[in-house]
């Protein structure tokens, strides 16, 4: 048999009035308690990071999945697709004028003109457009290769009119 040693001897002092064995084993369960606690702790460290992970990969996928969308023929368009063709030429109304010899003037003193079409006016030179103001004194002056501007002199303003 085991002889016991000082510090059972102290236990067994301090605890004088409540059973040893009893204690003993309340104290045990209680150690057990603790380290299968520890233990779980530990576990639960381990495995923490690979829960994160997972969770922050689902986040992931979740969020760069491409949206439900609704079926295109249930949702209303908020407009309508009209399409057009050109009418045949049978269905077109076309007016033409009238000649001039068809035509009838509602006052007696209303003379007609008809201009002939392809015709535009005709360019004059610079010297018919200076014949053009010749009761008083014009000049032309040139602002580049193809513009010019004619300026006509009031007599009165100047003694002579500058030359040509």
């Amino acid at each position: 048999m085991n002889r016991p040693t000082d510090h059972e001897h102290l236990l067994a002092d301090v605890f004088a009035g409540e059973d040893a064995a009893g204690f003993r084993d309340a104290l045990f369960r209680e150690t057990l308690r603790l380290a299968r606690r520890q233990r779980h702790f530990r576990q639960a460290r381990r495995v923490a990071p690979v829960v994160a992970m997972l969770a922050g990969l689902a986040l992931v996928v979740w969020r760069t999945s491409p949206p439900q969308v609704a079926p295109v023929a249930a949702i209303p368009k908020p407009y309508a697709v009209v399409l057009s063709q050109p009418l045949p030429a049978a269905a077109l109304v076309i007016t033409r004028p009238l000649a001039i010899r068809d035509r009838v003037a509602a006052l007696p003193n209303v003379q007609m003109v008809e201009t002939v079409p392809g015709r535009g006016p005709r360019e004059i030179s610079d010297d018919e457009l200076l014949a053009l103001a010749e009761p008083k004194p014009a000049a032309l002056v040139r602002l580049g290769p193809h513009t010019a501007e004619l300026i006509v002199l009031n007599s009165t303003d100047q003694a002579a009119p500058p030359p040509n």
